[in-house]
């Protein structure tokens, strides 16, 4: 762990009188893509790990002993939270044997946790399905959300590395403008979208932000794979009506493809974070395809 060695660099520079030397880089674990695009935009020159591509569902994935390395030598753990993670991070976090980075500790960050959530207060009982009565945790498709989330990493990134907390706190400022910029197009080019269906409700940051409406979901409760009188219910409803069906990756394509035949639809399948590598401009490019695919319906 790097942070270690940076506090004792400083120590000794202090004792013997002279200017501290640039940090060392950090270690950091980011759960996902789009955590990983915020660390890569925020500190640059971290040594950064990603656990899971965005072909991967993070409600579902299993503690694996590459993991458990990559935590037990990490200073700070990047997390979307809001119990999206939290059928393995806690366990891979426990058997890393790295006390630092648990819950409650500087070196863990929940990007849920900077931000205003939506669908905040619904039930805890999981015979209704893959619930998080926190609040829906996919706040990493709403860009605004991600520029303030980015401003918290850096707050947070400076507190492990003092010495490079001007240029952290510099990043994330430029990402913040890097989205301002970008928003009136996304506005214009979703001014007059007329709906979206999604599979399960992980894009409805997005379309808040922007006012799309949301048409309906073809899980008919979270987690749960529709039947096929969920389908013909579904259809019914939407009938007459246009829109764009989305789906992820690691979604059965099975149920939205009749859904689109049945309606006339385009359908549209798109990863909720952006590649393995990507950093600020990899999200605003990821966030561009989204506009696309739901601009398409107009």
């Amino acid at each position: 762990m790097k942070r270690r060695s940076i506090l004792l660099a400083a120590l000794l520079a202090t004792t013997l009188g002279v200017a501290p030397a640039l940090a060392l880089a950090l270690d950091v674990v980011a759960t996902c893509p789009s955590m990983g695009a915020l660390v890569r935009t925020v500190a640059p020159n971290a040594n950064l790990t990603v656990l899971a591509g965005p072909d991967r569902d993070l409600h579902s994935l299993q503690a694996k002993p590459s993991m458990i390395r990559a935590l037990r030598g990490a200073d700070l753990v990047v997390a979307v939270g809001a119990e999206l993670e939290v059928g393995w991070l806690p366990a891979a976090s426990t058997s890393a044997a790295n006390p630092a980075i648990l819950p409650g500790r500087v070196g863990y960050f929940e990007a849920a946790a900077q931000v205003p959530l939506l669908d905040v207060g619904g039930s805890a009982s999981r015979a209704l399905g893959d619930v998080h009565p926190a609040g829906n945790p996919h706040v990493d498709l709403d860009p605004v959300r991600m520029a303030q989330v980015a401003e918290a990493l850096a707050a947070r990134l400076g507190q492990l590395d003092a010495a490079g907390a001007s240029r952290y706190r510099a990043n994330a400022r430029r990402f913040a403008k890097a989205v301002d910029r970008r928003l009136p197009d996304w506005q214009a080019r979703l001014a007059s979208a007329p709906g979206v269906v999604l599979y399960h409700r992980d894009a409805v940051y997005l379309l808040d932000r922007f006012g799309v409406p949301l048409l309906g979901t073809i899980e008919p409760v979270p987690g749960v794979p529709p039947s096929g009188r969920d389908l013909r219910k579904l259809t019914g409803e939407l009938r007459g009506l246009q829109g764009v069906i989305v789906h992820a990756p690691y979604q059965s394509p099975k149920a939205p493809r009749k859904l689109a035949r049945d309606l006339g639809w385009p359908v549209r399948v798109l990863p909720m974070s952006p590649p393995l590598g990507a950093d600020g401009n990899g999200y605003l490019s990821h966030i561009d395809a989204w506009v696309d695919a739901i601009a398409v319906a107009n």
